[in-house]
């Protein structure tokens, strides 16, 4: 005791002499000896001359000091109570013991008759004897604290408060009804299901008790009854809650039997299945609560089999992890990672998956459960006895901090609060080890408990599984066939039966391989249920182990880093992008590592990489060689970008910058390489300079993008042109056609279409030949297209003079002719009329469709035709910068200009996410779906709801196509 008023407390209550050392000494042991030591001073001042009965009942019984001090000392409001009820000291004294339900119910009855029904004058009194029964019950829970007495079981403890709950219910219908009907009208047929906690008989200290209300009728008296016991109830007791019942808040508060019936038939999510499994009749009429159970259980057995039962579940949980703020999980006993919750919610899906065919699951509370499962070799019997060891300490704790105040709380402590700490582990019966005084006790074990219940939550899923498909996992037995096809089906995958063959594969690899994958899978398979497509993820993962079989190092990796392994099974679950490239590129792996400043996929600038290409493919003379290099380090580059687009890394501008950085720099090795082996004797004839087009001149490239370039020379003093030509259009061919050729990699093609003349037009001209050209006979169109032209690769110089020239056409003195405009604005309704591929839908297609990316380029460039000339901010290839430039020069208005670049990002995004979800270039977005919540997620959706991001992306193009409309009419 350090209180500075703890001597003047002792001698308050005479207990500063020699005899009283041993009662000093109980009290020295409760888990707040001066809390404790206050509350006998008030205690005593309430009890006035009766104070010394007890001074004189604490000095001779130990059980008594160890009941009494462990109470004071952990409960703040229990001892409040005894302070307003001094005289209930006497339920602590003697021999105590807990009543059974039937004593519980006798006394609360007795209650009643003495006092009668008015609701002022009974319930007042029905708390108090609500509280007396709580203060035995903690005490006896508590008392091994301060004195060697037994530990309650915790099911015990769950089991009593259930019964005290529903003895107070009980009470509170019976006033509810006298105050309802008032002797004039027969009290309705109704029937209280407890829910939850309390209808599983593993009830918290302090806990909302759910409850769903049955009538015979759901008349206006029925329903008033219902009201006001939860009235009376939860003023007087505990909060009672209804909002488990039919269609929520919003439905009725009492339904009959048979509407329940039909709305679980029609209505009810799996959620409310999910619930139904710790339903229980508690209180009121009896055979109406056992036709409920009847009619409604045999339906939750089958849940497993509605359509919608994985994307529910897995949405339910997604819920539940949401609801944590970030700041706090660690300390959230309940909902927190490695909490009561990741218990329970895997319990009950075990139960509803297998319980359909196993009537040994069909119990209620999460001990008996997992006890159950265990039996049935659902999940491992150590699995269940640790994970039952872990459950009951976590609810310890969640009991010991609710008592202390007696509110609903499932929050440790700050880390840093030493003093609370100390309490709540002196509360939990810690004691020092050796090693550590209880507060270091307690830290180590939350730490312990936390991180076993982490590691069994997916353990428990799916080591039966892989018990049962691999003996090189040591231990005899797991789930039947068909359990763990019902098993894998619950957890999100479409074909249960390919993915115990790939699990079989796994496991049984020969000799070490097959042992760690048995160690890694529960985990792995854990995160790639999370995944929009856990079928493909584990296929991926399968082909990945297969092809880096040798490499001991990648399954050290992920046994060794988390970071890793969850990173990558959210990769290979999203996409079939990157799965290829890793294949062929596995050191990408070892990046999705955290380093000291961050991820290691960031750890790379893209401009040095591009020079490493560079200088990787000059190292080889033969061109077929010096490609190959350039596109091992492209591969690997495509898959570090990919990877950290897909885990959320990368803002999608970054993305195109670092695409189009990796392109420009393939396009001048190519054409470097191939200039080196085309050199003449005499020397090179020509300069050659590569003009970036399209997305690839605005740096703003996506995966699928084709590199549209044209390709300007110049000749070598005193090399006659013709041949200068000839050779710079040899130079471009082989380039074209290197690049070209045939690869496992994504394809390299290189488009010159929009050079002069088109397909018909010559591959490569002089400069002065395109001055002449566009001087003469420029169209429309083919300006707007210059208005992305940029130096990319070969000499640079010459490509500066290029973009001089072009100058003139793409940004004339006066603007271009108002002709000119008015061909664009007829050539874009063209385009929107005739350019979307047939059975595209216009308003999904992220390309050509409402508000994509040719609506929003088009309206930029159409800007920049009509206002370059005197904003020179507009001289700009980058879609994003020149809306920049266009609000800033007010040519729009600011919405209008964010309403155009959201617009523009979002279809990006979507037309980035269809390449990586689906491997292959695409422009159209996908129905509902799995592959739409693909898309939506490695489009940095927050969720894999695709039905949310595709309302978002019809909402934002749609928004956009008002603008676009607006300038192209205007």
């Amino acid at each position: 005791m350090v209180d500075r008023s703890a001597a003047a407390d002792l001698a308050t209550l005479g207990w500063d002499t020699d005899a009283h050392v041993e009662l000093l000494w109980s009290l020295s042991r409760a888990p707040d000896a001066d809390a404790a030591l206050h509350t006998m001073v008030r205690l005593a001042e309430a009890l006035g001359p009766d104070w010394q009965q007890l001074n004189t009942a604490l000095l001779k019984d130990r059980g008594l000091r160890g009941r009494l001090f462990s109470v004071l000392g952990s409960s703040l409001a229990l001892g409040d109570h005894l302070v307003a009820n001094p005289v209930s000291w006497h339920l602590l004294d003697g021999a105590v013991t807990l009543p059974d339900a039937d004593q519980l119910r006798r006394s609360f009855d007795s209650c009643i008759a003495e006092f009668g029904t008015a609701a002022a004058t009974i319930m007042p009194k029905l708390r108090d004897l609500y509280r007396d029964q709580l203060l035995i019950l903690a005490a006896l829970d508590l008392a091994p604290t301060v004195e060697n007495e037994p530990v309650l079981p915790f099911q015990t403890v769950g089991a009593h408060l259930a019964d005290m709950a529903d003895t107070a219910l009980h009470a509170a219908l019976q006033v509810a009804v006298a105050t309802v009907c008032k002797g004039e009208t027969a009290a309705p047929r109704l029937a209280v299901i407890a829910m939850g906690k309390c209808g599983a008989r593993e009830l918290n200290y302090v806990s909302d008790v759910d409850v769903i209300f049955v009538g015979e009728s759901a008349d206006a008296v029925t329903t008033r009854v219902a009201g006001e016991m939860m009235r009376l109830a939860s003023d007087s007791f505990f909060e009672v809650d209804a909002a488990l019942r039919p269609e929520g808040k919003q439905g009725a508060l009492v339904r009959t039997l048979e509407s329940h019936v039909a709305y679980y038939q029609r209505w009810a999510k799996t959620w409310e299945f999910q619930a139904l499994l710790k339903a229980r009749p508690a209180v009121g009429d009896a055979e109406l609560g056992r036709q409920y159970i009847e009619a409604l259980m045999p339906m939750v057995w089958t849940a497993c089999e509605r359509e919608d039962f994985v994307p529910e579940v897995q949405a339910m949980r997604r819920r539940v992890e949401a609801l944590v703020p970030a700041e706090v999980r660690d300390r959230e006993i309940k909902l927190g990672t490695g909490g009561l919750r990741d218990v329970e919610f895997a319990v009950q899906l075990l139960q509803l998956v297998h319980g359909r065919t196993d009537d040994s699951l069909h119990v209620s509370s999460t001990l008996a459960a997992l006890a159950a499962l265990g039996e049935g070799g659902y999940v491992g019997r150590d699995d269940a006895a640790n994970l039952t060891a872990s459950y009951e300490f976590l609810r310890l704790l969640e009991h010991r901090l609710q008592l202390q105040r007696l509110k609903r709380t499932h929050m440790l402590p700050a880390p840093d609060d030493d003093e609370a700490l100390r309490w709540l582990a002196r509360a939990a019966h810690m004691r020092p080890d050796g090693t550590h005084d209880a507060l270091g006790v307690l830290r180590e074990e939350i730490k312990r408990q936390n991180l076993r219940v982490s590691r069994l939550h997916a353990k428990l899923f799916y080591q039966p599984l892989l018990e049962s498909v691999g003996p090189s996992v040591g231990i005899a037995g797991g789930l039947t066939p068909a359990a763990a096809e019902r098993q894998l089906a619950a957890l999100g995958y479409e074909g249960p039966q390919t993915a115990l063959t790939h699990l079989s594969a796994l496991v049984n690899e020969s000799g070490r391989r097959g042992r760690v994958q048995s160690v890694l899978l529960p985990r792995l398979l854990d995160w790639l249920s999370d995944t929009p497509d856990p079928d493909s993820g584990l296929l991926a993962y399968r082909r990945v182990s297969e092809a880096l079989a040798e490499h001991r190092w990648y399954l050290a990796t992920l046994r060794d880093e988390s970071a890793v392994a969850k990173r990558l099974m959210r990769v290979l679950g999203t996409s079939a992008f990157v799965p290829e490239l890793l294949m062929r590129a596995p050191e990408v792996i070892q990046q999705y590592a955290d380093g000291p400043t961050g991820p290691k996929l960031l750890d790379v600038e893209p401009d040095g990489v591009a020079r490493a290409l560079i200088a990787s493919a000059a190292r080889h003379p033969d061109p077929v060689r010096a490609i190959a290099a350039a596109r091992t380090l492209r591969r690997r580059e495509l898959a570090r970008i990919a990877s950290a687009d897909l885990l959320g890394m990368l803002e999608v501008r970054q993305v195109c910058g670092a695409l189009t950085s990796i392109w420009v720099a393939v396009l001048q090795s190519a054409l470097e390489v191939v200039i080196r082996a085309n050199t003449p004797a005499d020397g090179v004839p020509a300069r050659i300079a590569v003009i970036g087009m399209g997305r690839l001149g605005g740096g703003e490239l996506g995966y699928g993008s084709d590199a549209d370039v044209m390709f300007v020379c110049e000749p070598n003093a005193g090399i006659e042109e013709s041949r200068a030509v000839k050779w710079s259009v040899s130079i471009a061919e082989q380039v074209r056609a290197l690049l070209g050729t045939p690869s496992a990699d994504p394809p390299l093609e290189v488009d010159a279409n929009l050079r002069p003349e088109g397909r018909q037009g010559p591959l490569v001209r002089t400069l002065a030949s395109y001055e002449a050209y566009y001087d003469q006979w420029a169209q429309p169109w083919e300006i707007q297209a210059l208005l992305r032209a940029h130096r990319v690769a070969g000499d640079l110089e010459l490509g500066h003079r290029f973009l001089l020239m072009v100058d003139k056409t793409r940004y004339p003195g006066g603007g271009v002719s108002a002709e000119a405009v008015q061909e664009i604005r007829r050539i874009k309704a063209r385009v929107d009329a005739e350019r979307l591929p047939r059975g595209a839908d216009p308003n999904t297609h992220t390309k050509l469709g409402r508000g994509g990316l040719a609506d929003i380029e088009w309206t930029v460039q159409l800007l920049q035709l009509r206002h370059a000339h005197e904003v020179p901010a507009l001289h700009n290839t980058s879609t994003l910068e020149t809306l920049d430039a266009i609000g800033a020069a007010e040519l729009l208005a600011e919405d209008d200009v964010d309403l155009l670049r959201q617009a523009w990002l979002t279809a990006t995004r979507a037309r980035n996410a269809l390449v990586l979800v689906r491997g292959k270039p695409t422009d159209q977005l996908p129905g509902p779906g799995r592959q739409l919540n693909a898309v939506a997620v490695a489009a940095g959706w927050p969720t894999d709801d695709g039905g949310e991001f595709l309302d978002n992306y019809l909402r934002v193009t749609r928004r956009a196509k008002t603008v676009v409309l607006k300038v192209f009419g205007g």
